[in-house]
């Protein structure tokens, strides 16, 4: 049994508003209270560690991450700041010189942010890649522009919908040429690469994340490692979801915790995938529909009667209207109580009305949003507007009604579609981009701590209290006095991870990794 004394910080716990040390006994919080106090326990700890005035609060959860992706794009081609097409190309090229050879892997782009307002096409890729292999994901992960060689070694996507000549692929197509781009990761790189992503979350004050996995986003030997090297190595935990409809054996076989997450039923605005109940702004169609009401019925009265989680990605409004009476028809077969109790989930939830909200606030589903979308998408000039136009854009993301409904919510960040970032995830939510869908500094930080605990089932995770688990962070940067959290005005630094402890073991130490 190791026992370790904190003290000199400024303690963000319910049970003792002055305190300033704590005391973690093996995984458990085990005393709180003030460094006078604090001196009696000197004696019986292993060791004291001064937080030298230290904000201490718990960790985060990010409650929507694919970790795999991330750690690639933490190694790999980010595009995400290309601010042309041109700069694109470019960076492939210079990439593709530098690795030579093997598959380029890169994600981020955003034509609607390009002065030239459109993707590169496969033509340009073959010439700055040199002919090679080339898997270039959108921002949002659900298109991607891909090389000649590429669609080469993946025929079948050229006979699949959302197939287009100029190598921009979508839907079908695009889960194809991604099956193929991903089988050429091998173990060593995809182990890297999720090492990557927990080594970063931990540097960013992240005790938990949720991994989203699923046939069309990942595999299942992905998904196994990513559950067996959060076990076997310190690290942030990791909370795994299957999202695949019908999928409650597998769920199980996989270890696990619901058939939930990224279960499609449709795509996304910035791809024009996402269903809308009327047509796109810029565009002659409504989108496209991957599940039917009766469907998302079937899968939820099965993952209830398991006593498992259902869940689905979920952003446009017509894919929001199916999966919504999905989940009331599926309460009136097994009852409104059991679905209460199983506490399924919806991913994005963006494109939702007050009579969806009122159903998952009855039903208790909990709702996983990101609100970094809304500061990158939202807004008169964003891409949101661009796609649905200024009227329906502006009630997309809506926080506060969700809140003030009692909907739970639990803040991710999508990664890699946006970075983790979890204080700039609290204040894109507090800051929204329509000020009546913000919420304070304090929802936000309970719902991207406490609340990604309640969307996994675990109600006592989140807060520090005696007795629970020790996990939190240590900022530098936040505000002195009392504790308190950080105001986070716009040109506010964000603050930043001094030592991030998980179950009572640092997985991250600032001064350590400093030297």
């Amino acid at each position: 049994m190791t026992t370790t004394l904190y003290r000199n910080g400024r303690i963000l716990t319910p049970e003792h508003p002055a305190a300033t040390a704590l005391l973690v006994t093996d995984q458990t919080l085990a005393w709180a209270g003030t460094d006078q106090d604090a001196t009696s326990h000197e004696d019986a700890a292993d060791r004291v560690v001064d937080l030298e005035g230290a904000l201490v609060t718990p960790a985060f959860v990010d409650a929507h991450v694919h970790a795999t992706s991330t750690g690639i794009a933490l190694q790999g081609l980010d595009l995400s700041d290309s601010p042309s097409l041109a700069d694109c190309l470019a960076r492939v090229e210079a990439f593709t010189r530098r690795a030579r050879g093997g598959v380029l892997l890169g994600h981020g782009w955003d034509e609607t942010r390009w002065p030239e307002h459109r993707p590169p096409t496969r033509q340009e890729l073959d010439r700055a890649s040199y002919g090679g292999v080339v898997y270039l994901t959108r921002i949002d992960v659900h298109s991607a522009v891909v090389s000649s060689a590429l669609l080469a070694a993946a025929p079948e996507a050229r006979a699949a919908a959302g197939y287009d000549d100029s190598g921009h692929l979508t839907t079908e197509a695009h889960h194809v040429v991604r099956r193929v781009a991903h089988e050429s990761i091998g173990a060593g790189q995809r182990r890297a690469a999720q090492r990557a992503t927990l080594r970063r979350a931990a540097e960013l004050g992240i005790g938990a994340l949720h991994e989203l996995g699923g046939p069309d986003i990942s595999s299942e030997e992905d998904f196994r490692d990513m559950l067996a090297l959060a076990a076997a190595e310190p690290g942030p935990d990791v909370v795994g979801y299957w999202g695949e409809l019908g999928g409650v054996e597998k769920a199980r076989e996989l270890g696990a915790r619901g058939a939930a997450g990224d279960l499609f039923a449709d795509g996304a605005i910035g791809s024009h995938t996402a269903c809308l109940r009327s047509v796109y702004a810029d565009g002659d169609h409504t989108g496209h529909a991957y599940l039917t009401a009766a469907q998302v019925r079937d899968h939820v009265v099965a993952c209830t009667e398991a006593g498992l989680q259902a869940g689905f990605h979920a952003i446009g409004d017509g894919a929001l209207e199916a999966v919504v009476a999905g989940f009331r028809d599926a309460a009136d077969r097994v009852g409104v109580d059991a679905v209460r109790a199983t506490r399924h989930r919806l991913e994005h939830v963006e494109m939702v009305d007050a009579a969806m909200i009122a159903t998952l606030a009855d039903l208790q589903i909990v709702a996983s949003v990101q609100p970094a979308f809304d500061r990158l998408w939202g807004g008169a000039e964003g891409m949101y507007a661009e796609r649905l136009g200024a009227d329906r854009a502006r009630e997309l993301n809506p926080f506060a009604a969700m809140a003030a409904a009692g909907v739970v919510l639990a803040l991710g960040s999508d990664a890699p579609v946006t970075p983790l970032d979890p204080w700039g995830t609290v204040r894109a939510a507090a800051r929204h981009q329509s000020p009546s869908q913000a919420i304070d500094v304090a929802a936000a930080f309970a719902a991207h701590t406490r609340g990604g605990w309640q969307a996994a089932r675990v109600d006592d995770g989140g807060v520090l209290r005696v007795g629970a688990p020790a996990t939190f962070v240590a900022w530098y940067g936040a505000p002195g006095g009392p504790a308190a959290l950080p105001a986070l005005a716009p040109d506010d630094p964000l603050p930043e991870a001094l030592r991030t402890v998980v179950r009572g073991s640092a997985v991250f130490d600032r001064q350590a990794s400093e030297g």
